[in-house]
């Protein structure tokens, strides 16, 4: 594949040059596509695809490696997921602007386009979007035509934060218009506020006391330095570990024609979770 580069710890980029199928889960694989960058562990095609993949979409100021992102891809690795950090054709090309979103959103369908060709079985298994801030909102937007499975949005940037005769427009819209579950996780001090679960269009919402849109607390918050961007980490990735696991039992009960655990089947043939049945959710 082109555009393939491996990075190994302590080893300058371009002396990596072990094809993918070589390389360990402390290594990632970089892909270049469409001005962006994808940088996978494990590389594409080694991990087990039916885990699941999470691909990870950064703020508008800051990379994939940085803030609770950084976390997050640390939990997901040690359940066993595949993690992709996608950054944005601006960031590579060292601009500060953030691209439009058509631009963006386009970026983002290339990767999935990518990644799901990289893999044995030319799909990269059950898929889940985590953004933060204006990541968040790419995933919200991107998540149909991604073929996700669910949204993690950290710190959901429902509107800009209030200026002198400024316009606040609300991105309400994109949340609700996300097509799966999305799980907001927001700080409770978050200048740029606070979405309402909703749960008919399956929106749910985390507050993490004490912390600002970046999940940064004070001293008078009373809680220990990180640890609010290590609670915001933990919660994402246990939720989305819960939606990955069942995205994947669904998707191997169709392929047996087995109904998975937690469903049941009517007469009709569709599929009901149990949970719905009785009219809780267990997740």
């Amino acid at each position: 594949m082109r555009g393939i580069r491996v990075t190994r710890p302590g080893v300058p980029t371009d002396a990596a040059a072990a094809p993918p199928a070589l390389v360990r889960r402390d290594e990632e694989v970089h892909i270049d596509l469409d001005g962006g960058a994808l940088a996978v562990v494990p590389a594409p095609g080694v991990a087990d695809d039916a885990r699941g993949l999470v691909i990870l979409l950064h703020g508008a100021g800051s990379g994939t490696d940085s803030g609770a992102l950084v976390p997050l891809r640390e939990h997901l690795l040690v359940a066993g997921f595949t993690v992709a950090r996608l950054e944005m054709p601006y960031r590579v090309a060292g601009r500060r602007a953030p691209d439009r979103p058509a631009r963006l959103d386009a970026v983002l369908r290339a990767a999935v386009a990518t990644l799901a060709a990289a893999a044995p079985s030319g799909s990269a298994g059950p898929i889940a979007l985590a953004g933060r801030s204006m990541g968040a909102r790419v995933a919200c937007r991107g998540a149909r035509d991604a073929g996700a499975c669910c949204v993690l949005a950290l710190g959901f940037p429902l509107r800009p934060p209030a200026r002198a005769g400024a316009v606040r427009a609300s991105r309400i819209g994109e949340l609700r218009g996300a097509g799966v579950p999305v799980l907001v996780v927001q700080g409770e001090r978050d200048a740029f506020g606070r979405p309402e679960p909703e749960p008919a269009v399956g929106v749910e919402v985390r507050i993490v006391a004490g912390a600002d849109h970046s999940f940064a607390t004070r001293k008078l918050d009373g809680r220990p330095p990180g640890a609010a961007l290590q609670e915001a980490a933990a919660v994402g990735a246990d939720w989305l570990g819960t939606r990955l696991a069942a995205a994947s039992s669904a998707a191997s009960g169709a392929s047996t024609g087995e109904t998975p655990a937690g469903e049941t089947r009517p007469a009709g043939g569709n599929r009901v979770r149990q949970d719905a049945v009785d009219g809780g959710d267990r997740t």
